[in-house]
């Protein structure tokens, strides 16, 4: 639950301090903008508030690393919902408007997390999880979506360590196999959801486990 909020807070505080003119730049989700990227966290939080007011009577059908699933490929940006960010994302026109937007939901997504009970059931894509497990994979979420957000933007502060530390592990738990030592938190994470193509020497590392990468998480 901490750590949830902590990554949230440290993605929402990164975005509300970039310059207008780093929204028109590329993200690490490709064929997006990092504007069209902050529509999607707008979104991502709307699906939260949702969430933790959507109560289960059943029992847990998925945990933090059940809950997500690997593609077959990669997003084409064909996908309705995606066309749909990138209008949307389009129609805010000036960035404050956009970052206003996030702050306004994104911080009564973080409160109302804060004020959940982790052991309650709650129930999202035909899914059943506990909100501890629920926000626990949306560490991962954040994670990801904060190096997709400074990709191209080398002043931006990183993700917290803690966080990074916690995706890994997850990762690995959805991959079945921990990554080499050598590899930091933040190159397991983009290396292991192909945001970057290993290199030679971090194949040879990677032995069996290149043959499963990327894994395109959904």
């Amino acid at each position: 639950m901490d750590l949830f909020s902590r990554t949230w807070a440290a993605l929402r505080k990164a975005v509300a301090e970039l310059p207008d003119q780093d929204f028109e730049k590329p993200s690490g989700c490709a064929g997006w903008l990092v504007r069209d990227l902050v529509c999607h966290l707008v979104i991502d939080a709307q699906d939260v508030l949702i969430t933790l007011v959507t109560p289960a009577d059943t029992q847990p059908t998925a945990d933090a690393v059940t809950y997500w699933h690997v593609a077959d490929q990669a997003p084409t940006g064909d996908d309705p919902l995606d066309a749909l960010i990138v209008r949307l994302a389009a129609a805010y026109e000036e960035p404050h408007l956009l970052r206003f937007h996030l702050d306004d939901v994104g911080s009564a997504a973080g409160r109302a997390a804060e004020l959940a009970d982790p052991a309650a059931l709650v129930s999202t894509q035909d899914m059943v999880l506990t909100v501890g497990d629920y926000l626990g994979a949306y560490v991962l979420e954040w994670t990801l979506h904060h190096l997709d957000l400074i990709a191209h933007l080398p002043d931006a502060a990183a993700p917290p360590s803690a966080g990074l530390a916690r995706s890994r592990a997850l990762l690995e738990q959805i991959a079945g196999v921990a990554f080499p030592a050598s590899f930091t938190d933040t190159d397991a994470l983009l290396v292991g959801t192909g945001r970057r193509a290993p290199t030679d020497a971090e194949r040879a590392e990677l032995g069996e486990l290149d043959k499963r990468l990327p894994l395109i998480l959904g």
